[in-house]
């Protein structure tokens, strides 16, 4: 195996190859920025890494558990003081109408292959109806994709918004197989950019410019949230399926109504998906009961 030289960064590094005669192993990851060298742990210690072809090397964990990024990428880790974010989606108010998930795709960048909110058609029993389940990121207070994350690139702030910085991912993809709801995607190719972004400087609290080689997920629209706006999925709704507050003042809005969050999940049953699995999502589902809309699929496809 090849070694990096002293002073080589990150992306020197890994174009010499993570395993010998694999030249190609590392693909999008070197598309990535270097890193500082202001925190880099000693020679030595070995760690396993996956490849975005899926090959399972060992680097020196000196070279890549390093500090990062801009000022602005680092202010993105710090969550709004004093505040814990939380969603509740309403099943029996949603339509399949795809307005949620159309303004997540427009203000991300975001094609109709590469979906980060996704609206699935469920159906719990045989003898009961069928109705729309949306499924963003979960934004866990225990996320499992955070434990796995070799690099700190994916992390939970204070305010519960778990967000990936893709100056720090290395498309390794841990994250993808340790999340237990799927709700993270891998971006394969090199993304558009639209015309508003051409040389707008990286953040993680808007995901822009996208990066080949790095993984992407629902991000609470946290630059929204700052000016004192609801996320894009919860004002596009026009059926008022989204709610969206703070726990800590346990206030949650649609945007037409703003109700107590206690009071909500307590009179509709809400409950977590999944909620065994012990992450403690941040998304709450109310049950679909006395629907809003008969349910209706023909001719639109599960998303």
């Amino acid at each position: 195996m090849k070694k990096s030289e002293p002073g080589k960064n990150r992306r020197d590094f890994l174009k010499l190859g993570l395993l010998a005669g694999a030249t190609m192993a590392v693909g999008g990851i070197a598309t990535n920025k270097a890193f500082s060298k202001d925190k880099v742990n000693e020679p030595g210690e070995r760690m396993k890494l996956l490849t975005p072809e899926g090959k399972l090397v060992e680097v020196d964990k000196a070279h890549i558990n390093e500090s990062c990024c801009s000022n602005l990428t680092q202010d993105a880790r710090i969550g709004i003081p004093g505040k814990r974010f939380v969603m509740v989606i309403n099943l029996a108010h949603c339509a399949h109408a795809l307005k949620c998930q159309g303004a997540c795709n427009k203000f991300h960048n975001l094609s109709d292959q590469h979906k980060w909110l996704k609206v699935f058609k469920m159906q719990d029993a045989s003898t009961t109806a069928p109705y729309w389940m949306p499924k963003p990121c979960f934004h866990c207070e225990k996320p499992p994709c955070v434990k796995v994350c070799p690099v700190d690139a994916t992390y939970r702030r204070s305010d519960g918004i778990v967000l990936i910085d893709n100056e720090r991912c290395i498309g390794c993809r841990f994250c993808i197989s340790a999340c237990p709801y799927s709700a993270r995607v891998f971006n394969w190719d090199e993304p558009e950019q639209p015309s508003e972004h051409p040389a707008a400087a990286y953040s993680p609290e808007t995901s822009l410019p996208r990066k080949k080689g790095t993984v992407e997920k629902c991000d609470f629209c946290p630059d929204m949230i700052k000016q004192g706006k609801l996320p894009h999925c919860v004002s596009a709704c026009p059926n008022g399926v989204y709610y969206f507050g703070d726990i800590n003042e346990d206030t949650v809005t649609n945007g037409n109504e703003t109700l107590r969050f206690s009071q909500l999940i307590n009179d509709k049953a809400g409950y977590r998906y999944l909620e065994s699995l012990g992450t403690e999502s941040n998304v709450y589902y109310l049950p679909p009961v006395n629907r809003q809309f008969p349910f209706e699929d023909e001719g639109k496809k599960d998303t």
